[in-house]
């Protein structure tokens, strides 16, 4: 079977250097991003490059809103907004939630712009326009994310095989609940194991 070498590129996420090839003429090519699932992967696994592009899609969307409609409700722009602009945002939100201040903040920006579409909301601070508009911050719906992905995980609503491993606690403290989980020891920074979501959702739940 021939295989086109072009259309297969192959990216590095460990420190160990590999060289891969189709045969002793043709290596396969190396690349710094790789894309699956509309997800940018980069070598160093921080979605820098992934977490930009989601928020120049949602600015994209948010100007074809402004664009095209004049007049707009309170309710008639809150479904404008949930379908065309937030679910960039939201989309596999589990796997690339942002753990830099910069990026947090460059996310919910979009949403701030957002709501000032409203004029009659543009003289109100950015709590009191989403509690008009009913709508939580992005930061919070990460966090809402990974709890319904753990709960899913922890009661079996997932394939086993292909879902992260969440290791329970082991100890006889009768405290808590039996669905406490145990966070694992990070040993290269480089990949940023801290803000994966299998030690992530140690931290958001505060199991103790």
């Amino acid at each position: 079977m021939h295989l086109s070498v072009w259309l297969c590129p192959f990216a590095e996420m460990l420190k160990k250097k590999l060289h891969l090839q189709y045969s002793q003429i043709k290596p396969l090519a190396r690349t710094d991003q790789i894309k699956d699932l509309w997800i940018l992967l980069d070598e160093r696994l921080s979605f820098r490059d992934h977490i930009n592009d989601k928020i120049n899609e949602a600015f994209s969307m948010l100007g074809i809103i402004k664009r095209n409609f004049k007049h707009l409700t309170i309710q008639s722009f809150t479904m404008l907004y949930k379908n065309m602009v937030r679910s960039h945002l939201d989309y596999c939100s589990s796997v690339w939630s942002p753990y830099m201040k910069k990026d947090i903040e460059g996310m919910e920006k979009v949403q701030k712009r957002a709501t000032k579409i409203l004029p009659q909301l543009k003289h109100m601070n950015y709590f009191d326009r989403l509690k008009a508009c009913k709508l939580p911050t992005l930061h919070y719906r990460r966090i809402r994310g990974d709890m319904i992905e753990t709960y899913k995980i922890m009661t079996g609503k997932y394939d086993i095989e292909i879902a992260p491993s969440l290791v329970g606690v082991c100890s006889s403290v009768t405290r808590g609940h039996s669905l406490r989980l145990q966070k694992n020891k990070t040993k290269y920074d480089l990949c940023k194991c801290k803000f994966f979501f299998a030690n992530r959702i140690v931290n958001i739940c505060e199991y103790k």
